[in-house]
């Protein structure tokens, strides 16, 4: 079958798309939903590497330069002890990263030098950071944005309610 391509026809007349036949099989998995691609597992990788390279490959920071930053601050140890960026991380290892966002423990399994897509980043390491405590919901009551300056009569209610009392 010949169709013309996007373009209308090509010149002298020729058609641009020759027998466009779709291939739209897709894999389904047992319950008839489709299957999902299996990710592929990491790259082999040598048996040691830089804690910084490592850091930034498995994207637990944005930037080499981040990681080396942490490293210099103090904020990486690898098995309980301060790793400068150059230090040695091996499989087994366990590294505690404090980040903006909080602190992360790994601990590692895979040695990768390259960064590489976010699924195969995270089979590189066992996240053992604990859960984060849960957030005491109503301990302070807050006021809005721009209400001002507390009056003396809302100022009393806060200590009552501070106190205890109704």
């Amino acid at each position: 079958m010949i169709t013309p391509g996007p373009g209308g026809s090509a010149p002298g007349g020729a058609a641009r798309t020759i027998g466009a036949v779709s291939d739209t099989r897709t894999e389904t998995g047992p319950d008839g939903t489709p299957a999902a691609r299996p990710v592929p597992g990491p790259p082999p990788g040598p048996p040691s590497t830089r804690v910084d390279r490592w850091l930034w490959a498995v994207r637990l920071v944005k930037t080499r330069s981040d990681a080396v930053q942490a490293c210099r601050g103090g904020h990486v140890r690898i098995d309980g002890r301060p790793a400068k960026a150059a230090a040695a991380v091996r499989a087994g290892a366990v590294v505690r990263v404090h980040l903006p966002g909080g602190t992360r423990i790994v601990e590692v399994v895979h040695i990768i030098e390259k960064r590489t897509s976010a699924p195969i980043a995270v089979q590189c390491y066992i996240d053992r950071t604990p859960p984060p405590p849960p957030e005491q919901h109503g301990s302070v009551p807050r006021r809005d944005r721009g209400a001002g300056r507390p009056t003396k009569r809302d100022r009393r209610r806060l200590d009552r309610l501070r106190r205890g009392e109704s």
